[in-house]
């Protein structure tokens, strides 16, 4: 997208006042590097400007898996890495999700979607269509009743959208001032709040979380940027106030595409299964993002202290797996 506002969207202010950062993995897995590194830049970022820093489990995907909720701590918590107060499961707040929804259905804001993943893709792969790339085309907000009463007697489950578009059709574009990246302008479309299962979608869900937790400041990956206007917008339409954001380089792996498990030693337990210690791993994560060594595990709160967060590398850091020994 260009740094144009194209709609005339005024651009989200920066919020004054003492830091709160989070850190919000989904327990589906260990954690690899690049999880580790990003739980350390978004615990840099808060403790640099001597603010909280809360953890929160998005633990509604149905890929969740309990043992992984202790071994997440338990792995930052190696690398020094600590947080404020318990952490926190959205699984147990989902009344809150179902407070919003309601509210945005109250005022007209929503719409029931009966469309598959397939019918979408193919909307979106149409020549000319007539929405932006990425965008839902609307298919569901043209549905005359008749047509939602048929996709009903055919068992098809409804996702809920939101009505994003003013003019009641088309998508819209937000500009946003990102702390790491600057200038973004994104889509704003119909997107999901609700899937068809009745779960609260990651849009909502996040929106009413950072809100409800008093986060003033996001840091995550810059694959997370897209969505990022899309999450201001319904923080505007529910009367909250979006935090600020910091999009991060990801790790890739050693042929380019995303960091994954594939790519060999990527977890700490896999590093320690090789003789390393955390010290030694998560002196690895400072070294890619240019910050000093440390000795002790309790000197990373002086790295936090001189932390610049405008002397962050740009690039994403390319992993290269340790060669073992014969």
């Amino acid at each position: 997208m260009s740094a144009a506002n194209k709609s005339g969207n005024e651009r989200v202010p920066q919020r004054e006042g003492s830091t709160v950062g989070r850190w919000a993995p989904s327990p589906t897995g260990d954690l690899h590097l690049g999880n580790l590194r990003t739980a350390l830049l978004a615990w840099l970022f808060a403790r640099s400007a001597s603010g909280r820093f809360l953890w929160r489990f998005e633990d509604l995907d149905h890929a969740v898996r309990p043992q992984y909720y202790d071994s997440q701590l338990r792995d930052c918590a190696a690398l020094g890495l600590d947080w404020d107060g318990e952490p926190v499961r959205q699984s147990d707040r989902t009344n809150l999700y179902r407070d919003a929804v309601a509210d945005l259905r109250r005022r007209g804001l929503t719409y029931e979607c009966f469309c598959t993943r397939r019918e979408i893709a193919e909307a979106a792969a149409a020549p000319h269509g007539p929405s932006p790339e990425g965008a839902y085309p609307g298919t569901c907000r043209r549905l005359a009743q008749g047509g939602r009463e048929r996709r009903r007697r055919d068992g098809r489950p409804p996702a809920l959208r939101l009505r994003a578009g003013a003019d009641g059709a088309s998508p819209t574009e937000l500009t946003i001032a990102d702390r790491q990246l600057g200038e973004y302008t994104g889509v704003v479309d119909d997107f999901v709040l609700q899937r068809g299962d009745g779960t609260p979608a990651y849009n909502l869900a996040v929106v009413v979380d950072d809100a409800a937790q008093g986060i003033t400041e996001v840091v995550r990956g810059d694959d997370l940027l897209s969505s990022t206007p899309r999450q201001i917008h319904l923080a505007r339409l529910l009367g909250l106030e979006a935090p600020q954001y910091a999009h991060v380089p990801l790790v890739l792996g050693p042929q380019g595409h995303r960091l994954a498990k594939r790519d060999g030693a990527v977890t700490l337990a896999d590093r320690i299964a090789l003789g390393e210690t955390p010290i030694k791993v998560l002196n690895l994560l400072l070294s890619s993002l240019e910050l000093e060594p440390v000795t002790e595990l309790d000197e990373v709160s002086a790295v936090a202290q001189d932390f610049d967060s405008t002397a962050l590398p740009r690039k994403p850091w390319v992993y290269q797996p340790p060669r073992l020994k014969p």
